[in-house]
């Protein structure tokens, strides 16, 4: 069993098993109701020798300059676990601050460089001697600590921050020996007044962020630059938060104000159906940025927002004298506010995506809008978020 606990799923594989899988499979517990491991059934030797350290200790260590093999095997054997783990989101902010290495690279690399045939060959080379000749052991050391030093130059301090960041988020403790006991079950009654404390520390950390991340200070200060909005500047916003405050996350917070909001009338969100929580990350913080700033006096998905926004712009438009959209112009522009409503912006590279480019794309939309569709775009681009 022990054996079978070790083989590796990837998520796609894991979910066919297991259908409530968040990632792939990245560690196993051994139930031993009757003392099966107490025998040693293996001469293999661990990668993870050094399970008690912090792994952002291991990681802070071989940036410093450790070469020492149970160190790096441990950050090998702790990365490669993580990676099991990790979305695609958080591959992306990996690969950002790795100029552009996948974290399983970098794993590999730890690996190769204490790897004992790859050491023997360097070091053959390096004392310029015959294959089968004994190159002494000063200079497999040597030869190691070149390796390792090579392959820990990707790493740096806001890379390890970030590792540490993701590996809090997404770890599970198992605390085998002071299990919970269920001693009554009641209403919260304080409930209301952690959700007081959480939806202020988050109004507290945009507040405190507004002159240093750009997006909080077109919110905050800058409200008629709301066009240059773009999808980069609300990640950037969303990949500080998950690093500085990973407990802030959006559909957290989103819930807390829900709980406070809905104590004294029905707000928008209440009256969505299945509780009232967005399913996307990115616009989730939008709108809850709209709510801290003011923008919004109560909590209202950024969808409905968009959506609202839409209508009174072609309102405006069709009340006027000039040209009118027809119906095709209409289902592209109503396409574009989907789009806008799940991903806050649009760019004319976006225009290529689905459904979009399904429907013609680029070339389709300039041929009906002509020389107006960039301003168009400009001009969603503003109103539909404003």
């Amino acid at each position: 069993m022990k054996g079978r606990g070790t083989r590796t799923l990837d998520k796609d594989d894991l979910k066919k098993v297991t259908p409530s899988a968040a990632s792939g499979k990245a560690h196993f517990v051994i139930v031993d109701a009757i003392g099966v491991t107490r025998s040693l059934k293996t001469a293999s030797q661990p990668l993870i020798t050094k399970p008690s350290v912090p792994l952002k200790d291991l990681a802070m260590s071989v940036m410093m300059g450790a070469t020492d093999e149970d160190i790096v095997s441990s950050l090998a054997g702790r990365l490669a676990r993580l990676n099991k783990q990790l979305d695609t989101d958080d591959q992306r902010r990996i690969r950002e601050l790795a100029g552009g290495m996948e974290l399983t690279q970098f794993a590999g690399k730890l690996f190769s460089a204490i790897d004992a045939d790859n050491i023997e060959a360097r070091a053959l080379e390096l004392a310029g001697l015959p294959i089968g000749s004994d190159p002494g052991d000063d200079k497999r050391q040597q030869v190691q600590q070149q390796l390792v030093s090579e392959a820990a130059k990707v790493l740096n301090g806001e890379l390890v921050e970030l590792i540490e960041s993701i590996r809090r988020d997404k770890e599970q403790t198992i605390d085998h020996d002071n299990l919970d006991e269920l001693v009554r079950a009641e209403w919260n009654k304080d409930a209301a007044s952690n959700a007081q404390a959480l939806t202020g520390e988050f109004a507290d950390y945009l507040k405190a962020n507004q002159d240093s991340i750009a997006a909080l200070t077109i919110f905050f200060s800058q409200p008629y630059r709301r066009r240059e909005l773009s999808y980069a500047l609300i990640r950037q916003v969303l990949d500080k938060l998950k690093t500085d405050k990973p407990k802030l996350a959006p559909l957290r917070v989103w819930q807390a104000y829900q709980q406070l909001e809905s104590r004294h009338s029905l707000s928008p969100s209440r009256r969505r159906g299945a509780g009232g929580n967005p399913v996307n990350e990115l616009t989730t913080l939008v709108a809850l940025i709209r709510r801290v700033c003011g923008w919004d006096k109560t909590l209202t998905p950024f969808d409905d927002t968009v959506r609202r926004n839409f209508q009174s712009w072609i309102m405006q438009h069709h009340a006027g004298s000039g040209e009118k959209f027809n119906e095709e112009q209409m289902h592209w522009l109503r396409m574009i506010r989907d789009h806008v409503a799940n991903s806050f912006h649009i760019e004319r590279e976006d225009l290529e995506m689905s459904p979009l480019d399904a429907q013609g794309g680029l070339g389709r939309m300039h041929q009906l809008f002509g020389a107006r569709m960039e301003p168009l775009l400009d001009e969603l681009n503003e109103v539909l978020v404003g």
